[in-house]
């Protein structure tokens, strides 16, 4: 315990490349009161999974998540047709308990790993585990491994590949069950059983339609669909996988989604420019914490004409700096609550040898109450991020 206390009380993400030019930063020190308020809330908490809840407009079963797409709407001039889109203006009439119940456990299986790994409280890791159990077990509460009936739409479609983003949610709760490993939380045949759950996602992912369909999107639902991937993968040991997202993300995502100036040309021309380009800088961050190795460093690759990470970062940081220099128009909604505390800032800082993106991260919000914030901030726990070779 002593050893494993010591260890964890000199967390400074370790094991990234560059160390001999990374600033010095003890991540756990700094967020270790946040993390433990939030765990000792959390032990109260019960699991919810998408058992809970079921709405009539979902062509599938109990066990089946289910979403409806945010931005399609009741047509004005044909109420009871096929719904009509309203690009960044998200319906609240649709059903969203399922994305609520994916968001609790992405919140709190964290909060709970983080707060285990730096305390050895086995209080905490026991209750995690009571979670992932009744996600990814229990035959009577587990969901389906498959996002078929995701972000439907009302006359249109009963599932779209889209719909995958919804799993976001489960690249920190994968990240988490790595940590929990070593906590004895868990049998060897629960940690199996489980692993074996995201290893059947992953197929459905890299095999079916609608994860097909996703993985060929042009913007941000391309990057989260090599996030997620690259995620599930790391935690199954799917090294054939984990090689594909590594070239998927020098010779797709960044070739064709990043200008010269690093910006995100797709994410611009959306009627949330600023929260969407925020959000794609978030899961390519994400993509390289995960995958980068001593000899194959993401966070340093850059194409012949120096776009890469450390310009897409050189391009954003100012404008989460200040705001007030963003040249587009303001987000059509929610545009008062960004930036958050991006992990961007943190592991790009720690790793490029920026500390002023280390300091930028500290003066952030960590949390926010907004559900449309929760939902597209998907990296909470930076102690439990430093990355495992």
């Amino acid at each position: 315990m002593t050893r494993l206390l010591a260890f964890c009380g000199s967390i400074i993400l370790a094991c990234l490349p560059l160390a001999q030019t990374r600033p010095a930063f003890d991540v756990a020190a700094f967020d270790r009161a946040r993390v433990l308020k939030a765990a000792d809330e959390y032990l109260s908490e019960k699991p919810v999974t998408v058992t809970a809840s079921h709405s009539p407009r979902s062509a599938g079963g109990p066990h089946d998540f289910f979403s409806e797409g945010d931005y399609w709407w009741p047509d004005p001039k044909n109420p009871e047709g096929p719904y009509i889109q309203r690009d960044g203006e998200s319906n609240p009439d649709n059903f969203v308990e399922h994305r609520h119940a994916l968001m609790r456990l992405s919140v709190q299986v964290p909060a709970l790993a983080a707060a285990w790994r730096l305390t050895g409280d086995s209080r905490y890791a026991k209750h995690a585990a009571e979670h992932l159990r009744v996600w990814f077990l229990d035959p009577a509460t587990r969901m389906n491994p498959s996002l078929q009936y995701a972000q439907a739409i009302h006359g249109r479609t009963t599932g779209r590949g889209t719909g995958i983003i919804d799993t976001i949610h489960l690249v920190e709760v994968a990240r988490a069950i790595e940590v929990l490993e070593g906590s004895r939380a868990l049998s060897s045949t629960e940690v199996k059983g489980i692993k074996q759950w995201f290893g059947d996602y992953l197929n459905w992912m890299t095999t079916s339609k609608n994860g097909i369909e996703e993985r060929e999107a042009k913007n941000n639902h391309g990057t989260c669909w090599v996030m997620q991937v690259a995620a599930f993968a790391h935690l199954t040991g799917n090294r054939e996988l984990l090689a594909y997202c590594r070239e998927r993300f020098k010779t797709v995502l960044v070739p064709n989604q990043m200008a010269a100036d690093g910006s995100f040309p797709q994410e611009l021309r959306r009627t949330k420019p600023y929260g969407y380009s925020l959000f794609n800088l978030e899961a390519m961050s994400t993509i390289c914490q995960i995958l980068s190795t001593p000899e194959d460093d993401l966070w340093t690759f850059e194409l012949p004409d120096g776009r890469g990470m450390r310009k897409a970062l050189d391009y954003m940081a100012p404008y989460i700096r200040d705001k007030k220099t963003w040249p587009l128009k303001p987000d059509v909604m929610y545009d008062r609550e960004w930036p958050m505390r991006q992990s961007s800032l943190l592991f790009g800082g720690l790793v490029l040898g920026r500390p002023e993106y280390i300091e930028l991260w500290k003066r952030l919000p960590a949390g926010s109450g907004v559900e449309e914030v929760i939902r597209n901030f998907f990296i909470r726990q930076p102690a439990l991020w430093e990355t495992k070779k």
